[in-house]
């Protein structure tokens, strides 16, 4: 008889009397002694982070938790309402609108300014004036690409996103502010050169740089975003047993609809 095929894994793995996670007893080592944003931290990379990452890493978390009435949270009420007797479709719906407009700018200006680091052609700046020269090459090169610099702006703080410069205070203080926070703080102070107008450098923004500064993997940026609104997202669910609102959302536009002519779809026209 052929051997059976073995699976190994550094995380969770269990025997008739244990359960093991990173290669600590769950029960006795793990349960009670770990908080869930280091276990998070700790998953993903396979390594324990220290008291330090673990504030910035929970900051993070904390700052993508629960902005409101967002897209996210609607459907997430509105799925609620159609199929309440499926809590996992509700949360899945709000989980599946993360994209390049909410959640996603999270994993976007990390991936961008971790590509613009690589770029660089010997080493890093030192100082604040190396920084904005390399930051305003950039956003010029961005501006004459005609393409967004991701982590600019927001639709309602205009004037400063107060998550910001508290995350990089906290970065400062755990001795964790990295190239990635250097490089989009000097975004923030050169931009208006290169675009002609001010815009803030918004939360979403400041968490990438700040998950890839602490060397998490790139390509779970967005997954550690989710992660966050997972939690917002079942408050959401909360206040709307307590205080539903999803009917009147729905109500509100299917009595205030109105009926108009087809506007055909065609290729290459207003709409192509």
């Amino acid at each position: 008889m052929a051997e059976r095929p073995t699976y190994e894994t550094a995380l969770g793995a269990s025997t008739p009397e244990t359960i093991t996670l990173l290669g600590r007893d769950l029960a006795q080592d793990v349960m009670g002694k770990v908080g869930f944003g280091e276990l998070a931290f700790w998953l993903a990379t396979q390594r324990r982070p220290s008291p330090g990452e673990t504030r910035v890493f929970e900051a993070v978390l904390a700052a993508l938790a629960d902005h409101g009435f967002t897209p996210t949270a609607i459907v997430t009420r509105l799925t609620y309402l159609s199929a309440p007797d499926s809590v996992q479709g509700a949360l899945a719906a709000g989980l599946l609108g993360g994209g390049s407009r909410f959640l996603g700018v999270t994993e976007d200006c990390g991936r961008f300014l971790h590509d613009v680091l690589d770029a660089v052609d010997g080493p890093l700046p030192t100082d604040d004036a190396g920084w904005d020269a390399l930051a305003l090459t950039t956003v010029q090169a961005r501006r004459e690409a005609k393409r967004f610099v991701p982590g600019l702006g927001h639709h309602v703080h205009k004037d400063g996103d107060p998550r910001t410069p508290r995350l990089m205070q906290i970065a400062t203080e755990e001795d964790l502010f990295g190239p990635h926070l250097a490089l989009f703080a000097a975004i923030g102070r050169v931009h208006p050169q290169a675009l002609g107008t001010t815009l803030p450098l918004n939360g979403a923004g400041v968490c990438g740089a700040a998950l890839a500064d602490l060397g998490l993997p790139l390509e779970l940026l967005r997954g550690f975003a989710l992660l966050a609104r997972t939690a917002g997202l079942i408050g959401q669910l909360a206040e709307e047993l307590r205080h539903p609102v999803g009917n009147d959302i729905f109500l509100s536009v299917d009595l205030n609809n109105r009926s108009v002519d087809p506007d055909p779809y065609e290729a290459g026209g207003p709409h192509g």
